[in-house]
């Protein structure tokens, strides 16, 4: 079995956290409605606005990412809204599901591993009147960032709400909320924050947050987590161990400063893409859209993915991720979000080199380590 204490951990999520983070979580039992528990809410909303680059209306919520999304379309969208999902992985299939449940949405597909194209966004606008426009800016499955800043124009030009699932990205990627018309933006915590797995936080523009509703949802009602956290409160019993782990990352983000992240993030990127090219290799998605988050790498012919990743985990204690849904098999893929160092990215392709020698595929041993150290 695997030491998780003694393991390079290169997962696009969850993504290792520091001590900092775990003890944070390791203290007595607290009242969630007495006074330090309401200083607590006061810190954090002040830490997610920073996250998000906004003084406008934020909230927590107990629950992964999707309970974030949901949230989000429950709160401002009926079921006769039209609602037009831009579709192009796993991730934004997951949106468009969801749509389906409480509006009435439409699928604009691109191909897996290829951008969002804001042209034919606007065709299809300008064909239908759409109430919203959902994207999934970072497609985690793919390694694919899509081009928001272009997207969020054509929507914004054409007023309809813009909700983004910024999982992946809210930490890692320049994110310009306000600037761009963005009106609800969701992040997990348990992937650029480098905080454990279970909460989601959501970021509001003004005419977002002035056109909540409750009817659609109770437990993820957005109006009431958005009241509860203007009253240092919570609308039900919030996972408190989660919410003192969140702050603590958050902390440690705003003491390294966001920018900071944010320009080592795409270091780690570009070392990683690097490193790929210098063992022969390839990306998977269209390099100019190449993600700086999660890296996803084709496998050479003749690897097979179960056995690439079983080796390396077992024999070299790197752990990260393969393909999903028709990516199955065909790639695998390296967070280098969150905490994640030069010397992790360099432990971690020092177990892929001696794995993908070990499994036949020929190539100049020590060039992506050394390509890695090169950009450190």
């Amino acid at each position: 079995m695997t030491d998780a204490e003694d393991t390079v951990f290169m997962l696009a999520g969850p993504v290792k956290m520091h001590p900092r983070v775990l003890r944070a979580m390791s203290v007595p039992a607290l009242n969630h409605r007495g006074p330090e528990f309401k200083e607590i809410l006061t810190d954090l909303k002040g830490l997610v606005q920073y996250l998000f680059g906004t003084q406008g209306e934020v909230a927590i919520l107990s629950g992964s990412g999707t309970a974030g999304l949901e949230a989000a379309v429950s709160g401002l969208l009926r079921k006769p809204d039209k609602v037009l999902n831009l579709v192009n992985g796993k991730f934004s299939e997951r949106f468009h599901d969801l749509c389906r449940v409480f509006a009435t949405p439409t699928g604009l597909a691109s191909e897996w591993g290829k951008a969002v194209d804001p042209a034919k966004v606007a065709e299809a606008m300008d064909k239908e009147d759409y109430a919203a426009v959902t994207l999934c800016w970072n497609e985690t499955s793919t390694g694919l960032t899509n081009p928001i800043a272009d997207i969020a124009k054509v929507v914004k030009e054409r007023d309809a709400l813009f909700l983004v699932d910024g999982i992946t990205a809210v930490g890692g990627l320049e994110n310009r909320f306000d600037v761009w018309g963005v009106d609800a933006m969701v992040v997990g915590s348990q992937k650029c924050i480098a905080a454990p797995a279970g909460l989601s936080a959501v970021a509001l523009s003004k005419r977002a947050a002035e056109s909540l509703h409750e009817e659609t949802s109770f437990y993820t009602s957005l109006k009431a987590h958005v009241d509860g956290l203007n009253k240092q409160d919570t609308p039900y019993t919030p996972a408190i161990p989660l919410f003192l782990a969140l702050r603590e990352a958050l902390r440690m983000l705003k003491d390294e400063g966001l920018e900071t992240r944010i320009e080592r993030t795409r270091r780690l990127a570009d070392a990683a893409r690097a490193a790929v090219e210098e063992i022969d290799l390839a990306i998977y998605p269209d390099s100019k859209y190449a993600s700086n988050t999660v890296t996803a790498i084709r496998y050479p012919p003749g690897i097979d993915d179960a056995k690439f990743r079983k080796v390396l985990r077992e024999a070299h204690r790197v752990i990260l991720a393969g393909g999903q849904g028709p990516l199955k098999g065909k790639i695998f893929r390296i967070g280098t979000m969150g905490i994640c160092t030069f010397g992790d990215l360099a432990a971690c392709f020092t177990g892929i080199e001696a794995t993908l020698e070990a499994l036949g595929h020929r190539f100049d041993r020590g060039d992506g380590v050394e390509a890695i150290a090169k950009r450190a």
